[in-house]
């Protein structure tokens, strides 16, 4: 298998593993999609952690497999390319991207779809698709934009460059750089930590955020507002306030 889903402590780890540079075939792309359902359809997986290995999280797309396609093909590809992806991002529970290596292109692209990016000091990222003469196409020109802006996205799209990890925690395309060997330590560690949290308000939170942003203000509102309402119909609310007044704040503990 190029993808496998593997679970402990409410953490599913869904392993890149093609090797040597996981390149993200049309096979690839379609058992991620199949995994990501997966992950999102499990009771036993509370949180998720996208992993690539120790070397190299994704270094892109086939590009082989792209050459022999044409216009039809890729017409008729794309979609099902951009869903893979996407399936990914609405999985409504925690995830975490563990990147080490290089995350280049589509590997890159697959970082964005995570809430929370851990790199180890060796990754490289970028979206050099340019160099190809194409853009990026799994989500890399709307979601790189909205998550480090519309400058820097540009930046790299329009220049095709690599960044260190230092940089791209600078302009904010990761959220912490550790060594590269406590890369995977510390993403299941976080996962691990929200895995034991309260799920329904986990998820809410996650879809209030991500649905906010694609609509104005007034809309945003409504959303967190329904949300917010809904979560006093969980045990885990009662549960929460209930250690909150008795025992004082952090000590609750979720089912």
């Amino acid at each position: 298998m190029t993808v496998t889903l593997e679970v402990s402590d409410g953490v599913g780890t869904i392993r890149l593993d093609r090797p040597p540079m996981n390149a993200l075939d049309v096979a690839t792309q379609d058992r991620l999609r199949e995994l990501a359902e997966e992950a999102s359809r499990r009771d036993d997986v509370r949180a998720v952690v996208l992993y690539g290995g120790e070397k190299v999280f994704a270094a892109g797309a086939d590009i082989k497999e792209m050459q022999a396609m044409d216009h039809a093909a890729m017409v008729l590809r794309s979609k099902a390319l951009q869903d893979s992806f996407t399936a990914v991002a609405r999985i409504p529970k925690p995830v975490v991207a563990a990147v080490t290596g290089y995350a280049l292109g589509g590997g890159c692209e697959l970082a964005l779809c995570a809430d929370f990016r851990i790199a180890g000091d060796n990754a490289k990222l970028g979206q050099p698709e340019i160099l190809l003469g194409l853009i990026p196409g799994a989500g890399g020109t709307q979601r790189l934009a909205r998550l480090v802006g519309p400058a820097k996205a540009k930046d790299l799209i329009f220049t095709g460059r690599h960044v260190r990890a230092d940089e791209a925690l600078t302009m904010g395309l990761v959220d912490r750089v550790v060594p590269a060997a406590e890369v995977y330590e510390q993403a299941h560690a976080w996962a691990a930590g929200l895995a034991k949290g309260p799920a329904l308000a986990l998820r809410a939170a996650k879809e209030a955020v991500d649905a906010g942003l694609e609509t104005d203000i007034d809309t945003g509102l409504t959303i967190e507002r329904t949300w917010f309402a809904g979560l006093f119909a969980t045990e885990d609310r009662e549960r929460g306030m209930r250690s909150f007044v008795e025992e004082g704040p952090g000590k609750a503990k979720f089912q």
